[in-house]
């Protein structure tokens, strides 16, 4: 009996991320445009294929990016905004939560009103507190650049 693996490792080849997303992509719209297409009239047909046509063009240019060209400077504006909007709209869901329960139940307190809603009013808590956990590193974060750059001759 051979017990030795023949058994010939072929090397895939390695997609960069951005390609695979425009691959799969393309492979779910285009089916579903070309099944749309034939039933809808002809106006939004044209535009669904136009649509579509801005939808290749797009995903093209996105693939041609190289994510590993990306410094992490460049990238610290949008986790400060990501942050920043991750605080915000916690903070207009709870304003709209509490507008919410006080149209809705003006007979209860608000401890009663937090009481009943209390499943989102901890969602939106831990939103806004996820957002000032990404604030605080990216603060940390930049005073760190600022001493490496310190220590560079």
């Amino acid at each position: 009996m051979d017990f030795d693996s023949k058994a010939t490792t072929q090397t895939a080849t390695v997609r960069k991320p951005l390609v695979l997303l425009r691959d799969t992509e393309a492979l779910l719209r285009r089916p579903a445009i070309a099944t749309l297409t034939p039933i809808l009239p002809p106006k939004l047909s044209n535009t669904l294929q136009v649509a579509s046509t801005l939808a290749d063009e797009s995903l093209e240019e996105l693939a041609e990016i190289d994510l590993e060209t990306i410094s992490d400077i460049e990238l610290q504006p949008v986790r400060i905004r990501v942050g920043l909007s991750c605080v915000g709209f916690s903070a207009l869901m709870i304003l709209v939560l509490l507008l919410y329960s006080n149209t809705l139940h003006p007979e209860m307190n608000q401890i009663q009103q937090v009481h009943q809603y209390w499943y989102q009013y901890i969602w939106f808590v831990c939103l806004g507190v996820t957002g000032m956990f990404v604030l605080g590193r990216e603060a940390m974060r930049s005073q760190q650049f600022k001493v490496q750059k310190s220590l560079k001759p």
